[in-house]
């Protein structure tokens, strides 16, 4: 035997020893599966399936050992993109993180055709039913579906019967909850219809998850998912070419920022190109949906719809709805809007549906299912209650209609109950049987999570998405999002605490290489024309705008005034502390009757330091929560660091008000870099399009209102004659090093004025700011109107307190300008502004 094959043969074996290492070490490290559960990790010998060797031998024993590094990473990413979960009996101030754990859920390719070709016949058996359910009822009228549970379900419209959509599709995207019972088969356990969530998370997971093990995701034939969102944008083109010869236009419809998943629905539009709305952005006029836009009216073909169904239009449904497009359901009626999902769909979800599905589908399909649900009973049938109700402590009892508030409730798993309970249910059940549906209870396998230290089984459910591919078939997302169990054991809820998985579906064919990003080839020519920003969007980036330069001004003048507290008070003339005085109250830092800095400098101090953090005041926390509420209104336009930035400053001012002044002055001055760094992002990070334009107009027009105030309040109580007063002047205008570097230490009223006042290269000069004005305005639909109101401006020669007169008259015409913009661009919408 040759040196060279020996050497070969000793390798193979060392790799092997390391490999077998690496399966004992995991082997260790993992916490044993609850009795009766499906070990989606190791198999009936104990040890790790065939995918598990195949990643953790691709992670080594680096990679293990890094595993809680990349809870740390995973941590890390999702407060840096502001990836969040909120409920809505949570804090509303206090967006959920997001949870999502390091270790994937993997799929081989034969339990994934099993899936897909499965999930795509649901799809289309589901299609068909709504159908017929707004069509011709044959099922109802032939026994396959109970009118009762039909039509008395809230969520069937009678407004759509006889309503057919462009092409026939009512469901564009449709989510299955699907789980791997203890013997290794998949079983339905529920879908969603009416606006499936979860699609924007799936591809935020993918994206942090195959990052993570980028090794292993690549050489283990990982199927890619950017066709699918694409598949979903291309059934919405082929249903809306029945509608217009144009190219068609879709929006996402958004509840707004108040949602639970409103970072998915951000996220989601700015992945597939789409302008993210709120039911204020449209109006339906003569049968047509638009969009309000700087621009006007433009025309909107089809909506990605995140609204449930009851808020989508307040003529015809919930008349107490503000979040949905008056008239909306009519333009739908004259086949004038592409819904994904059509309005109506919801009563699919109910989980009485489900035992009626396998003959349904015998009689539509003329098919069995390819994956079974789980065996159900609807209370409502007087035989069906009889036959379960003996065997209750088999069950879980679910909601017949939760898409109701006044009907739904937490499923119970009635095992678990105590006979006193479960004869509470009985009872419950007896008295409205219709609301209540049973279904067999299934353990969920347990998945392989990343717990303390440890591999730890968590109780699992996958949810996979069928996409209409606009040629009457359905095609299923390869991955999906996992969730799991980390609270309770028998509830997957995130909504309960649960966490989630990035699905991985390996592939024996080809893998999908394509990217949401096309080939340059394809790119076509961008016009202005093309701009698509809502008249909200424009009214958030205009107050963004204004927020973020209120924010500095406050922050600015707010340390000024604690370095005055902080100092000596023989070094600071009344007449500066009587002007800081006044500053700080007209800028909401103190409330009326503070004693001033002359009085009593200790009360001033401490007065404005617990301000700071003191809400519903108008000052500097108030300030920051507008800035976030209108970041968080228009995040799909913005980079993610925006969110983050406006989350630390929130944080830094609620700790202030048990700090001294010296402590507070390093808190303004930290609060100041994360100004700084949001400012750097806005010029910097944003299309200088009309949404940035706004945003600048906004800062500009606040910055004349502030700074025209600061120097006006300074001169007309002759502040700035004095040394500590000018001094202090160029700190507010941000112009101190500029001065000391053009005249060092000398101090000269005139010299001062021409750098604050009529000095164009200074960006935070009157005549420089009034000049940039007027270069944004211009930039602005029809501007000829507003470019016309702007003042002439040209103080050379002017005695000073004339032109302190003059700046005066411009914070009055700034205020008026902003009044003007809002009336001419903005929608007439009830927002948190409130003026300067």
């Amino acid at each position: 035997m040759s040196v060279d094959s020996t050497s070969k043969k000793d390798a193979e074996q060392a790799r092997k020893d390391a490999l077998e290492r690496i399966f004992t070490s995991v082997c260790s490290l993992t916490a044993e599966t609850k009795a009766g559960h499906f070990d989606e990790l190791r198999d009936q010998t104990g040890g790790l399936r065939k995918p598990w060797k195949t990643f953790f031998g691709y992670l080594g024993e680096v990679g293990i050992s890094g595993l809680p590094a990349s809870s740390d990473t995973i941590a890390r990413l999702i407060q840096q993109n502001g990836i969040s979960y909120n409920v809505y009996a949570d804090n509303q101030d206090q967006a959920r993180p997001w949870s999502l754990n390091p270790l994937p859920m993997l799929i081989e390719p034969a339990d994934w055709r099993n899936i897909a070709t499965s999930m795509a016949q649901r799809a289309k058996l589901l299609n068909a039913i709504v159908q017929d359910v707004y069509g011709q009822q044959r099922l109802i009228r032939g026994g396959y579906l109970p009118s009762a549970l039909v039509l008395g379900h809230p969520g069937y419209l009678r407004p759509m019967q006889g309503v057919q959509p462009p092409g026939g599709v009512h469901l564009h995207v449709v989510a299955f909850d699907i789980a791997r019972g203890p013997k290794g088969r998949w079983w339905v356990i529920g879908q969603r219809t009416q606006s499936p969530s979860g699609l924007g998370y799936v591809l935020e997971n993918r994206l942090i998850v195959s990052r993570l093990f980028p090794e292993a995701y690549r050489e283990m034939r990982v199927q890619h998912i950017a066709s699918s969102y694409k598949r979903l944008l291309d059934s919405m083109k082929t249903a809306a070419a029945l509608i217009t010869q144009d190219t068609p236009r879709f929006a996402l419809l958004t509840p707004g920022p108040y949602s639970e998943t409103y970072f998915e629905h951000a996220y989601l539009a700015r992945y597939l190109g789409l302008p993210l709305v709120e039911g204020a952005d449209l109006t339906v006029r003569n049968d047509r949906l638009y969009l309000k836009t700087l621009h006007g009216l433009q025309p909107i073909h089809g909506l990605l719809r995140r609204l449930d169904d009851d808020f989508c239009d307040p003529l015809e449904l919930r008349a107490d709805s503000s979040l949905g497009v008056p008239g909306l359901l009519q333009a739908v009626r004259a086949g004038n809007v592409v819904m994904a999902n059509s309005l109506g769909t919801s009563f699919l979800e109910s989980p009485a549906v489900q035992g009626f599905l396998p003959a349904i589908s015998e009689y539509l399909l003329g098919e069995t299912l390819k994956m079974p649900s789980l065996n159900t009973w609807w209370c409502g049938e007087v035989a069906a209650w009889k036959d379960i109700s003996p065997d209750l402590d088999t069950q879980v009892i679910k909601p017949t209609y939760s898409t109701s508030s006044r009907t739904n409730f937490q499923p119970a798993i009635a095992s678990v109950l105590s006979e006193k309970d479960r004869q509470m249910w009985r009872d419950r059940i007896e008295q409205q049987p219709d609301l209540y549906t049973t279904q067999s209870y299934l353990p969920f396998s347990q998945a392989p999570t990343w717990q303390e230290d440890r591999v730890t089984p968590r109780t699992a459910m996958l949810r996979v998405y069928a996409i209409a591919d606009g040629k009457g078939e359905w095609q299923v997302l390869p991955g999906g999002m996992t969730r799991i169990a980390t609270v309770d054991p028998h509830i997957v809820s995130i909504q309960s605490g649960g966490s989630t998985l990035d699905t991985w579906v390996m592939t024996e064919q080809p893998v999908d290489t394509y990217s949401m990003l096309p080939s340059r080839e394809k790119i076509p020519r961008w016009t202005a024309s093309e701009q698509l920003v809502s008249s909200r969007s424009a009214e958030n980036l205009f107050w963004l705008g204004r927020y973020t330069e209120r924010c500095e001004s406050v922050v600015r003048l707010a340390k000024e005034a604690l370095v005055l507290v902080s100092t000596n008070q023989q070094d600071s003339l009344p007449v500066l502390n009587d002007v800081m005085s006044v500053l700080g109250e007209s800028h909401k830092l103190i409330p009326k009757d503070t004693p001033s800095l002359t009085e009593s400098a200790v009360i001033f101090g401490r007065t404005l330091i617990s301000g700071l953090a003191k809400k519903d005041q108008g000052g500097l926390i108030d300030n920051i929560d507008a800035l976030e509420h209108a970041l968080k209104a228009v995040r799909d336009r913005l980079p993610a660091e925006h969110a983050e930035i406006a989350q630390t400053m929130r944080q830094m001012v609620l700790r202030t008000p048990s700090r001294t002044a010296i402590d507070t002055i390093e808190v303004l001055d930290a609060l100041s870099i994360q100004l700084v760094a949001l400012v750097g992002f806005q010029s910097d990070r944003m299309t200088r399009d009309l949404g940035w334009h706004m945003l600048t107009v906004g800062r500009l027009i606040e910055r004349l209102i502030s700074l025209s105030e600061v120097l006006c309040t300074f001169f007309s109580n002759a502040a700035a004659y004095t040394p500590r007063g000018f001094e202090t002047l160029l700190v507010l205008f941000d112009s101190s090093i500029t001065y000391r570097t053009r005249y060092q230490r000398q101090q000269d009223v005139h010299a001062l004025m021409d750098l604050l006042v009529t000095d164009e290269t200074n960006p935070r000069s009157i005549q420089c700011i009034l000049r940039s004005l007027a270069d944004e305005i211009r930039y602005l639909p029809d501007s000829a109107l507003l470019m016309a109101s702007m003042p002439t401006f040209n103080p050379q020669g002017e005695a000073i307190l004339k032109q302190v007169d003059t700046i005066r008259a411009l914070s009055l015409f700034a205020a008026q300008l902003s009044d003007e913009i809002s009336r001419r661009f903005f929608t007439l919408a009830v927002e948190r502004h409130f003026a300067s």
